[in-house]
């Protein structure tokens, strides 16, 4: 079984996966309306930084969504298989009430996520309650998805160690995301920085 090689702590998460090739051209930006693109995003040296204020508008007018500076990866859509997120996170001390990551639903669904990590109290957790990863601030992690959709499981690694295993919600069509996404709790001001990100799928 797949999942009895996951919970083994020597394996790479991405051992049996395949890297499929992103260029910036996969990569599409969503930022709150009322500010320009570099007010809130930045790309140096590898690193992705997204901010965002608390008082920020929603990405377009009329929408009843909270504001984001989000990347979502496009061209890699999938409805099946064995699909996975790689990147490593830094998420600078007072940021909270954020979603950093998201395994998105893509047909206007609701619930509209199958997984969100977010940020509350210095602590990484899957939606807003379940602890994945504590005392985050101010350091780098590695943060490895695997979404099973057959099996409808995901699990999530921090530094090549399994932190957590849970149930999907069923199938539907999925997309990452990674950035700043404004929840409930919300600092005034929120940042993560993103860097080496792949996806991976198990062929």
């Amino acid at each position: 079984m797949m999942y009895s090689c996951l919970l083994c702590c020597s394996a790479d998460p991405t051992d049996g996966f395949t890297s499929v090739p992103l260029s910036q051209a996969n990569l599409v930006l969503q930022w709150p309306y009322n500010a320009q693109l570099n007010d809130r995003y930045s790309f140096v040296n590898g690193v992705h930084k997204a901010w965002l204020y608390s008082t920020d508008k929603s990405f377009k007018p009329g929408s009843s969504t909270e504001p984001r500076t989000e990347i979502r990866i496009k061209g890699y859509d999938y409805s099946s298989g064995v699909w996975q997120f790689e990147g490593y996170v830094f998420v600078p001390k007072g940021t909270n009430g954020v979603s950093i990551m998201q395994i998105h639903r893509a047909n206007d669904e609701k619930p509209a996520t199958d997984l969100m990590l977010k940020v509350f109290d210095g602590e990484l957790r899957a939606y807003s309650v379940k602890v994945v990863e504590s005392n985050i601030f101010d350091r780098w992690m590695r943060v490895n998805v695997i979404h099973d959709v057959d099996a409808n499981k995901l699990t999530i690694f921090i530094d090549g160690v399994q932190k957590l295993q849970r149930d999907g919600r069923g199938v539907s069509n999925f997309f990452f995301k990674f950035g700043v996404y404004e929840q409930f709790g919300e600092s005034y001001y929120m940042e993560s920085r993103w860097r080496d990100i792949k996806v991976y799928k198990k062929y």
